[in-house]
């Protein structure tokens, strides 16, 4: 928000620069981030005087150019070649002398430069009103009165006006600091408090009268929840035109740019006091005003000459043959101010909060009036705030007030009552405030004290304060205007340890995050909103189940995730369409599931992996990531938790292509596999991704506070092979599994660590090479007890599998 500091001053008289009141403003929560500087022509004509026209003779080489003298009221008289046909002896004009930077109206800058035209030599360049920034007029040089002394700066003589802008950066819930009234109001607030007592200077509108009667417009408010309160005045012959300087200045200084002398007054007031207005041209309302919503898919063009379709929430401003404005947000196209306007009917509203945001947002528009009403203004400013835009309309537009003004306000807003506490504002500002200062703290911000007692006040806050309304933010206001700089560090320092488990969620976070770090994974973070298309991709996803945003900033972004794979393959995308395409990504997150029950949330680990094991290199090869190391991944992941041996099932999801789900019981843990292709498809994806999706919130519930150890072995372990010639079809896991139930206590390890299948063997057969690590704790095993165990386990492989030792 942009703060004219010459405008700030017509309500505050100010003795400190623009720095020291910035410093003040920020202290005070009204973040100052930036001071430009306006000028209302800019450069400022700096480096232009007068000067005066001595001598005036034809260029010897140039029909078009004329060779003068120019005396800049330094006795030194210069000679400038000049171009103007209306250059004559005895002018005072504006002389732009060497080294000065004059800046075109395409905001371009050149220098004067000394040099020679046509063999003549130069000494500046007398100017033409375009070339000072002060007009379009490039006929011939500008001509001054006669009675302006030579050598006066030109900048004095137009009235320059230069300011400070200010560059706040205000918060959302500071609805009373979004005008130049509200910034000064808590600026005095904040000049109390460092004992200096300046005077707030309100607008006088003493001089407000009805001219006439002669043009009453009625109003009807049919829902006095969405308008609370609606004035409205009609004014007759006016002019209009262009602004005044002044007003354009003001307007230009804080980024507007000036329309019409009507439409100008509404946004100064607007800037000024915070109340938005509008004005509508009085000959296009048919009968009276009617304040009300319309029937869904209404049409109606706005003023930037958009067909809009209407919400049968949207509130709005109509006569009786139809729409006129979408109150609070936008006007419109066919009732608007125009030259040719001579009546108008003034508006000053207070639009319910809720309604105006809803609006604005349904329409993609966002303008000073919607800003302001969905933030929350002052209610009781809303006919005052009329006649300051009427009496301003009057002196710079002419006509008169010919109507009384109408003012609906049928049940009217309260301010809020609050009980506070002086202990209670101690506790939490954590230092002693005096009373009496919080007192002259609260009196300075216009909250009036009702009673006063040893426990505390009674407070009345002004409605404007739409942001104090309990006791915990008085406190907050007395803590800003007091000063955060103000309260003093505590030199004894308290901490307390929480007593929390090994397996709290977080602390598991951390150790599987530094786990898959540890393993080349990059934690990512993805929203949780997505597009509900997403649905459509699986079958397994319901779009019954989406959980919808009432409020959506876009489609894309209006439902929650009901599985997290799909904003994860976003990322996936991106990285890879920016040439990144070995990828090993993890994400904790929610999934999120609109059920008959109500709402789920489900927490999740999810793991991506794609591309190359690792990066190119001289001593490596390059080989592509594939399920058997996905699955070394997953399994790291169980290892580290400590978790119960998982057993392998059918995964039941469609996102996989292939894939595997491991589970306790029946609990899935774990889904795993290469993503679909059609899936793959969706988001120009060309290569395999592989993806895990752990239930988070089962692990959790399946570890065990409890550490369990055990002591190292004294006595070695022995190591025996067997290379198996077996069936296809039988897998290494049923090996294991017989292997482990052949001997339960000393065979610790079995492992698979050759596989062959070619020509050499039978058609149908392969070749498995198994290792066996047998162990015993108590004692050294003899080669009797080996031989049992291994004869054993020949004998159930040749029962079981019709197995071979080769």
């Amino acid at each position: 928000m942009r703060i004219s500091y010459n405008w700030l001053k017509q309500f505050i008289k100010l003795d400190s620069s623009a720095e020291e009141t910035a410093a003040v403003l920020t202290d005070l929560g009204l973040e100052v981030e930036g001071i430009d500087t306006f000028e209302s022509i800019k450069g400022g004509l700096k480096g232009i005087v007068v000067g005066e026209v001595k001598t005036c003779v034809q260029h010897p080489d140039a029909d078009r150019l004329r060779i003068t003298t120019v005396d800049l009221g330094d006795d030194k008289p210069v000679q400038i070649v000049c171009g103007a046909p209306n250059v004559a002896v005895g002018q005072k004009v504006p002389v732009a002398t060497i080294g000065t930077i004059l800046i075109d109206k395409e905001g371009k800058e050149f220098q004067i430069k000394k040099g020679k035209i046509r063999g003549q030599e130069s000494h500046g360049m007398i100017c033409a009103e375009d070339e000072l920034g002060l007009g379009e007029n490039h006929d011939g040089i500008m001509i001054l009165d006669s009675d302006i002394a030579t050598g006066t700066l030109f900048s004095k003589v137009m009235q320059i006006e230069t300011d400070q802008i200010f560059e706040i950066g205000l918060t959302p819930n500071r609805a009373d600091a979004m005008s130049h009234w509200g910034v000064a109001r808590d600026l005095r607030a904040g000049l109390v408090q460092k004992n200096i007592h300046p005077e707030l200077i309100t607008p006088s509108v003493s001089s407000f009268r009805v001219d006439k009667r002669t043009l009453k417009i009625d109003v009807e408010v049919k829902d006095n929840k969405l308008a609370p309160r609606y004035c409205g005045v009609t004014i007759s012959g006016i002019d209009v035109k262009p602004s005044p300087a002044w007003l354009q200045n003001r307007l230009k200084a804080i980024g507007l740019s000036p329309k019409n002398n009507i439409i100008d007054v509404t946004n100064y007031v607007l800037h000024e006091l915070g109340q938005p207005l509008h004005a509508f041209d009085a000959s296009k309302i048919h009968g009276k005003i009617i304040v009300k919503t319309v029937a869904s898919g209404t049409k109606f063009k706005t003023l930037d000459d958009v067909e809009r379709i209407l919400h049968e929430e949207d509130l709005m401003i109509c006569d009786e043959k139809g729409p006129l404005c979408i109150a609070g947000v936008y006007g419109g196209k066919d009732s608007g101010v125009s030259e040719n306007t001579g009546s108008i009917f003034l508006e000053s509203a207070y639009f319910n909060a809720v309604s105006v945001r809803k609006t604005a947002k349904r329409h993609g528009l966002n303008t000073d009036s919607s800003f302001r009403f969905e933030r929350g203004i002052d209610p009781t400013i809303t006919e005052y705030a009329l006649k300051r835009a009427a009496n301003l309309i009057k002196e710079i537009a002419g006509g008169e007030i010919t109507s009384d003004i109408i003012d609906v306000y049928q049940k009217k807003i309260e301010d809020f009552q609050v009980l506070l506490n002086f202990n209670k504002v101690n506790k939490i500002i954590g230092q002693e405030i005096s009373k009496e200062t919080i007192k002259k703290i609260l009196v300075s911000l216009d909250i009036k004290v009702n009673s006063v007692s040893d426990a505390g006040l009674g407070l009345t806050i002004p409605a404007y304060r739409v942001d104090v309304q309990r006791e915990v933010d008085v406190i907050e206001e007395i803590l800003r205007v007091y000063g955060y700089n103000n309260i003093e560090f505590s030199k004894k320092l308290n901490a307390s340890v929480a007593n929390s488990g090994r397996t709290e969620d977080y602390k598991v976070q951390n150790i599987i995050a530094n786990q898959l770090n540890s393993l080349g994974f990059h934690e990512m973070m993805a929203n949780s909103l997505t597009t509900p298309d997403y649905v459509q991709l699986s079958e397994s996803l319901k779009e019954e189940h989406n959980v919808m945003m009432l409020n959506p900033l876009s489609h894309d972004l209006s439902a929650m995730r009901q599985t997290m794979l799909f904003s994860g393959l976003e990322a996936v995308s991106y990285n890879i369409n920016r040439k990144n395409g070995d990828l090993k990504l993890f994400e904790f997150g929610k999934s999120y599931h609109k059920l008959l029950s109500g709402h789920e949330e489900n927490k999740h680990l999810t793991l991506f992996l794609t591309g190359n094991r690792q990066k190119e290199g001289w001593n490596s090869t390059q080989k592509t990531s594939d399920f058997f190391l996905f699955k070394g991944y997953v399994d790291s992941v169980f290892s580290r938790l400590t978790l119960p041996k998982t057993q392998s099932v059918p995964v039941a999801s469609d996102l996989f292509g292939e894939g595997v789900a491991l589970a306790v019981g029946q609990d899935i843990l774990v889904e795993l596999g290469t993503v679909k292709k059609s899936i793959l498809k969706h988001f120009d994806i060309k290569q395999e991704v592989f993806y895990a999706d752990f239930n988070w919130e089962l692990i959790l519930k399946l570890l065990s506070n409890k550490i369990k150890y055990q002591e190292i072995p004294k006595y070695p372990e022995v190591r025996r092979d067997f290379a198996l010639l077996l069936s296809n079809e039988v897998t290494f896991e049923s090996l294991y599994t017989t292997a482990r139930q052949t001997e339960k206590s000393l065979l610790k390890e079995i492992n698979l660590f050759d596989v062959y299948q070619g020509d050499k063997l039978p058609e149908g057969k392969k070749s498995y090479a198994l290792s066996f690590i047998i162990q015993d704790n108590s004692k050294t095993l003899t080669d009797e007890q080996i031989d049992k165990i291994m004869n054993k386990l020949k004998l159930n492989f040749e029962k079981e599998f019709d197995a071979v030792l080769r």
